[in-house]
Parts: structure tokens; sequence; C-alpha cells
């Protein structure tokens, strides 16, 4: 993969350039807009990331000028949280999603990869037909594309469900693609990746003097996503104090800015998402019953990859075109028995595990084809499982707070650290991670 950074901080330049190297990411840098606009003439990008303010040609003049000139690649802009409804005005104007400083540069490329991948996927083109983002003819791929097709024609709103790495986003995405609001903008707002005290003047917005700091008026995503979609990812971890708020906007289709007394009509197709138990959740009485059922009206359930074994082909096929032409690679394809190895494979992390894992095998490879030993394929969850079953079935066995710090410290350690994969495998949002190991004092 090839990106185009553009920033006017030198530190941010090259911290960037230096972690996307670590991550096998080829990025050239730019100071301003205008030099952006000679490299993106002069060689090509497989995404590129925009800051908001820079002198002379900022990103959002840079990023309608892509636009016009029909570049067609993934966009992200870089914005400050004082930014936020700039940002999402450059949602509106091109870009395909924000990140708000300071970001976590682990998020940010995943959020980059994805990206990338969901591009790829839209733009492969046989006999004049878009090909389907949902990669798969498997029975329960076809139900969910059939639930997708009658979810899309309709406005209800959508409750999107299934493990980390599942491709929940990708489903969202498509349900607007394919909806009677396909022109207006995709607004997806992570809940459990901003911080509670900000999350609601995100989603609602505020008026001037609302706070201290509100100097002028800020539209919410509520608003924003007025004549679109709006994507509540993770929508397991919105505050109780916030789910009647919710509840009201979506009982009502109006909303009140922060600080404000007007009530402003809601024109936006809800889809939700979350990789949590609901049910579970409403049962304990962290998740509002009303809510849940105003969420639920269409429900897809997206089943992770080991259930679905028969469409690991067709992905690992895709996956290897699309990673040989970033890595300009003349590895084509997978012996028998690697296929049948990622076959019986306990994908824990779903689709992005079977992407990591056959990236590291083209670049460890000597073949121009992936044979099993050039797999990685750590059953270790499944062993930590087992084990974990062993161990509360013996005389004795440890309390599940036990049970529950040892996974994360096997997880934490099986990526390296990376907070980010750990609290993927874990099926647990990051700041939830990073509550438990404070929680439990562990030290890595």
């Amino acid at each position: 993969m090839k990106v185009l950074l553009c920033d006017d901080e030198e530190n941010i330049r090259s911290l960037m350039k230096r972690f996307f190297s670590l991550e096998a990411i080829d990025c050239d840098t730019a100071e301003n807009g205008l030099s952006a606009q000679r490299m993106l003439r002069e060689s090509a990008y497989d995404a590129v990331l925009v800051d908001l303010r820079m002198p002379g040609l900022d990103g959002l003049s840079l990023i309608k000028w892509l636009r016009a000139e029909g570049f067609r690649m993934p966009i992200i802009m870089i914005s400050a949280h004082g930014e936020i409804t700039d940002a999402v005005t450059a949602l509106k104007e091109g870009a395909d999603d924000y990140v708000v400083k300071p970001f976590d540069p682990e998020e940010l490329v995943i959020k980059l990869k994805n990206l990338v991948e969901a591009s790829n996927l839209k733009n492969l083109v046989e006999g004049g037909k878009r090909l389907d983002m949902l990669i798969g003819d498997s029975p329960e791929m076809l139900r969910i594309k059939s639930v997708i097709a009658k979810a899309a024609l309709s406005s209800a709103t959508v409750l999107i469900t299934g493990e980390s790495g599942t491709g929940k986003e990708v489903v969202a995405r498509e349900i607007h693609n394919l909806s009677n609001v396909k022109d207006g903008p995709f607004i997806p707002i992570n809940i459990g990746g901003i911080p509670e005290n900000l999350l609601e003047s995100e989603l609602f917005g505020y008026e001037k003097g609302a706070f201290t700091g509100a100097s002028s008026r800020k539209n919410g995503m509520f608003e924003l996503a007025s004549g679109g979609t709006l994507f509540l990812d993770e929508i397991g971890d919105m505050p109780l104090s916030l789910q009647v708020k919710i509840l009201r906007v979506l009982q009502e289709r109006k909303m009140t800015r922060l600080g404000g007394v007007e009530q402003i009509p809601i024109n936006a197709r809800i889809v939700a998402a979350t990789n949590k138990n609901l049910e579970e959740m409403v049962k304990k009485g962290d998740f509002r019953e009303d809510l849940f059922y105003r969420l639920n009206v269409v429900r897809i359930e997206i089943p992770p990859l080991r259930e679905r074994s028969e469409d690991i082909p067709l992905l690992a096929a895709y996956i290897i075109r699309k990673l040989s032409r970033d890595m300009s690679s003349r590895i084509t394809g997978f012996t028998p028995e690697a296929i049948e190895a990622l076959k019986s494979h306990h994908f824990y992390g779903n689709v992005r595990e079977l992407e990591n894992i056959i990236e590291r095998a083209m670049i460890f490879t000597d073949s121009s084809t992936i044979d099993v030993k050039d797999l990685d394929l750590r059953s270790s969850v499944s062993r930590s499982m087992k084990k974990n079953e062993e161990l509360s079935s013996s005389r004795d066995a440890r309390s599940l707070r036990d049970l529950e710090k040892d996974a994360i410290i096997a997880a934490l350690h099986r990526w390296e650290g990376n907070r980010t994969k750990a609290s993927e495998e874990l099926g647990i949002t990051r700041r939830t991670l990073i509550s438990k190991i404070k929680e439990y004092d562990i030290k890595l």
C-alpha cells in the first residue's frame, strides 16, 4: 500500500512515516496542499491523509480539487476536536473518514486498511457490474446480502451485530450505497472511541456559550447526516445517561443542540452496530430495553468467519490479489494444503485476522505460492479457552477475575503490547481494555 500524508507539522509527518514503515505501508509526505497536488500528478497512491488546517491551500480545498480532478482513492481528513464540524463538512465534499488529534496511529492504520480494502472491492468491475462489497457465496452470506438489499429499500432503523473483524461497517456502507439516500453523506461515529464527556456534543452539537470554550455554534452528527445515513458504531458502549436522549431522537425525529431550545428535525437514516450482546445488557440494566427495540427493527447478524469456512478460498484469493498489487509481489496463490489449513483455522479475529495471516506469509515466503509452512496459524485463543474450561472445571479452579486477567495478559503478549489488536481479539473495545489493564494493574 502506498499513501500520501499532507500535513504542515514536520513532527507528525516524520512520526507517521516511521510508523507506517513498521506496518509495511509506503508513505510519501507533503508539507502543504500545493506540494500534494504536484505529487498526486506524478505518482499513484492508494489513499491520501489530509490535515484540515494548512497554510496556502488548506485541506478542504485539496479534497475538493482531488474529487474535481477525478481521483477516486480514499481520503482521510485529520482535524482537531474544535474542528469536528469542518471535518464532517469535508466528508460531504468527498472525504471518506476523519480522525481527531491526538489520534492513535494503530487505529488510523486499521481505518486506512479498511478504507483501501473497501475501495478496491468497490472498484473491481466485471462486465460493467460492481462486485459485491461482501465477498462470499456461502448460504450465510447469500442470506445477509438478501437482507441488505431489502433493508436498503426501506427507511427502517437497522441493527448490525457480529464479532470484531466481521465487517459491520462494510455492511452499513452497503446499506447506504443501495438506499435512496446514497447521494447523501455517510457519517460514521465510533461511540466507544469518543470520551464520554465529549460524546453528547459530538452527536447533538451545541450553541454558542453552551459551555466554556463554546465560542460558536457547532452542528452535531445527527444534524450533519441529514439526507444521508448516520452509522452509530459500538452502540453497546453508549452511556446510560445518553441512551434516553438517543431514544427521544428516534421517537420524535427531532433533537436540540446543547444549550439550545430549538427543535431541529432529523432527516437521517440510522444504522447501528455492536459486537456486544444487547439482550444480555438489557437484562442486566446496562442498556435500555425501549432503545433496544427502537434500534432492532431490522436485524442483520454477521456470522464469524469460522462458521462460513467455505468462503475462505474466495476471500483469500481476493486478499492475495489486493496485497500483491500493494506490495508489488510475485506471489500468485496458495497450495491446496494451505487453503485447507486456512479453512480449518479457528478465526477469532475473523476477516481481519485472515488478512494479517496472509500478509505475514507474503512477506516471509520465498516461493510464488504460499504453503502451510508459510502460514502463522496461531490457535492460541482456542487453546486459552480450552485451558480456562479445564481450570474452571477443576477442584482448584480460579476466579473469573483471574481468568479474565490471564486472557488479557496472553492477548497483549500475543500482539506484543498492541492494545488495539488485543482488544479486537478479546471482543472488547480498546477503552474497555485500557480500563481492565488499570483495574488489574497489568504491567508489560
